[in-house]
């Protein structure tokens, strides 16, 4: 019988506790233990970024993450990128208005990612964008759509203030709906 550990983090705002064994990845508590599938599983070897997620802000990929490794931190999943009423965060509406999506199957991934990215570099360069992506793989897009939404939500943030734009003082998403496990 294999040990099971007490873990108590915080998703996506929301304090949540669970008993996992040592070896469960921080992709399956959210995805099975939890019920958080926005987070998604490709390569299970940390390549192809899918199932990238943000513990206290930083980009990690859960499928490499031990989940009780997580215990304590924060973790925000593409769930908790919205605000709490529903509406889409600068980074999402951006993917929408600049198709920067085709299957939608590596997008939660892209969306942590670029979250991430432009609250340390709030105006990319070309160049910047490119190195920020570089670890989330898309097969359909070609990037380009994706690189435009990038840019897209750098204007969106900077309009409404967000963190890293002149005067903004910004705020966190989650939607606050998950309860308890």
């Amino acid at each position: 019988m294999e040990e099971l550990h007490d873990i108590a983090l915080t998703v996506n705002g929301v304090h949540r506790t669970a008993r996992v064994p040592a070896r469960r990845l921080l992709s399956d508590l959210l995805r099975h233990d939890l019920g958080l599938t926005g987070t998604h599983v490709g390569c299970e070897h940390g390549v192809c970024g899918c199932c990238t997620v943000l513990m206290d802000g930083d980009p990690v990929r859960s499928c490499l993450t031990f989940a009780v490794t997580a215990a304590g931190h924060a973790i925000t999943t593409v769930e908790g990128l919205a605000a709490p009423d529903g509406t889409p965060s600068p980074v999402q509406r951006a993917f929408r208005e600049c198709h920067g999506l085709q299957c939608g199957f590596c997008t939660p991934g892209f969306l942590c990612t670029v979250t991430a990215l432009l609250r340390e570099t709030p105006r990319p360069t070309e160049d910047e964008v490119l190195e920020g992506i570089s670890g989330n793989l898309c097969r359909c897009t070609g990037y380009q759509n994706i690189v435009k939404s990038v840019h897209r939500a750098a204007d969106l943030l900077a309009e409404a203030g967000a963190p890293g734009a002149p005067g903004g003082s910004g705020g966190s998403g989650g939607s606050g709906a998950e309860s308890e496990a």
